[in-house]
């Protein structure tokens, strides 16, 4: 059976299927979202379809690697995600609170992970405590393999966040339907959301990149990868980082509840890419970006990174027009 999806762009566009590490284009589909689409018509498992479905070899390095999922119409892809997730995901964001405000009280932040520590893995069908929830955007930010991170001219950081994100497709019915993870850079601005924790939702909105595999499946209970900024052709900055429920404060069922509770995130035919958190920053280290870094994150069993360069963006003033 294969194991992940890989959509790629040669003389059109295409998807394939990676079984024992050889890549293999499935036939009769040009995207990820439409081969979704025929399995769930169809009744069977993602990979299931797909593996029928296997044709000739592909060379991936051969061809340009698109992200994962996509959907023709970015208005109806939604880019979320959840916070303070992972156990030790609320030191670095407490530190910068705390030391903020100059206040030995624990922050708002801390309470909320010692909410998701007590709560966030109930058991059974039971219904835990909510997590941090925010939004980045619709299809038009992922920013696909290879392809520069762009940090806005007003942006005060553009840090990574290395992440696993799951993929949902809405079925006809309204059922969300996960189809898969990625591996993924949230992305953000964590200057802007050291100056106050109400501007989370500032540093948040902006691009991410998602790494070119669709793991299918089910999610190892303990992932562990490294993350690495490259500066100059030179590793500046490399730690280790873990993701699985195994390390996570909170259930990934607790975190798809919580989002998926709002009617309008379960409207039919929507693709929703979903982060899960992360504990692991360079700028939890003190290690500032700049314009020309490379990030890579690097976690089986995703056998390809995600790598993209830091590009500042150009000043692009806003101006409101009067009707």
């Amino acid at each position: 059976m294969i194991a992940s999806l890989v959509q790629f762009s040669d003389d059109g566009r295409g998807v394939a299927g990676i079984r024992d590490g050889v890549a293999m284009r499935i036939e009769g589909v040009t995207s990820t979202l439409e081969l979704a689409q025929a399995a769930l018509a169809a009744g069977s498992t993602l990979a299931q379809y797909a593996d029928e479905r296997l044709g000739a070899p592909i060379d991936l390095a051969s061809v340009r690697l698109l992200c994962p999922i996509d959907h023709p119409d970015d208005a109806h892809l939604l880019v979320s995600g959840t916070g303070l997730t992972h156990l030790g995901s609320a030191e670095g964001r407490d530190a910068m609170h705390r030391a903020a405000r100059d206040n030995p009280d624990p922050t708002d932040s801390m309470k909320m992970f010692l909410m998701g520590v007590e709560g966030g893995k109930p058991a059974g069908d039971a219904v835990g405590v909510q997590p941090e929830w925010f939004y980045k955007g619709d299809g038009s930010i992922l920013v696909a393999p290879g392809e520069p991170l762009d940090m806005p001219a007003f942006a005060l950081d553009g840090g990574e966040e290395p992440e696993i994100a799951g993929i949902y497709l809405i079925a006809p019915d309204g059922t969300p339907t996960r189809i898969g993870y990625a591996l993924g850079n949230e992305f953000s601005d964590h200057v802007t959301e050291r100056g106050n924790y109400l501007w989370l939702a500032h540093s948040k909105l902006r691009a991410a990149a998602l790494g070119p595999e669709l793991l299918l499946g089910d999610l190892p209970a303990d992932i562990r990868g490294t993350s690495t900024i490259f500066r100059d052709g030179t590793a500046a900055w490399q730690k280790p980082f873990v993701s699985g429920e195994a390390n996570m404060s909170h259930s990934i069922a607790n975190l798809e509840h919580h989002h998926f509770k709002y009617r309008a995130f379960r409207r039919p035919g929507d693709v929703h890419v979903h982060f899960f958190g992360t504990a692991t920053l360079s700028f939890s280290d003190g290690f500032q970006t700049r314009p020309g870094d490379v990030f890579e994150i690097a976690a089986a069993p995703f056998s390809l990174p995600v790598r993209n360069s830091l590009v500042l963006g150009a000043n692009a003033p806003v101006r409101i027009a009067s009707l």
